[in-house]
């Protein structure tokens, strides 16, 4: 099952200062198309995970890259780099998820003591092209874990594009 993924990034904005006979301005637009072809090198994937998942309060939710998950296709599926994550939080959350690495078994994605929130309505993206992307060893380096920060049910999106080998 060949894998093909694009992803678009873009940013309009217009900072804007009102003088006393004008009106100045200083439009932004930035835009990123960032593809993946079939494959395991560079600028290539070819496994893909995504789902939407609510984490129960003040819980952790460990999605475990090489062992529980499945392909669309109900296909058992393992990653052995990741070169994509998104995590979008819901806009009704009223709590945090927090993208974290775990104590243990970590994927090296983020510092040991390092998460990053995403608050609700927000999103995080992280993307490398490279041919060796994040490893993901089974067994000791292969989980990625979501953190709800507070005491109500929080449910993100999630999507990881990566090879598997």
């Amino acid at each position: 099952m060949p894998l093909d993924s694009r992803l678009l990034v873009q940013l309009a904005a217009n900072l804007t200062n009102s003088l006393d006979l004008t009106t100045v301005s200083a439009p932004l637009s930035f835009a990123r198309q960032l593809n993946l072809t079939d494959g395991a090198g560079a600028g290539q994937a070819n496994r893909l995970w995504s789902d939407t998942r609510t984490v129960g309060p003040s819980a952790t939710d460990s999605i475990d890259l090489a062992g529980s998950l499945t392909d669309p296709f109900g296909a058992a599926l393992t990653f052995a780099r990741i070169k994509a994550v998104l995590v979008a939080a819901a806009l009704a959350n009223v709590t945090e998820v927090r993208v974290t690495r775990p104590a243990s078994n970590a994927v090296p994605l983020l510092s040991a003591a390092a998460y990053l929130p995403v608050k609700p309505g927000g999103v995080f993206l992280w993307f490398d092209p490279s041919a060796a992307g994040v490893p993901v060893t089974a067994g000791t380096g292969d989980l990625l874990d979501m953190v709800n920060s507070g005491a109500t049910a929080a449910t993100y999106d999630v999507v990881i594009i990566g090879a598997a080998s």
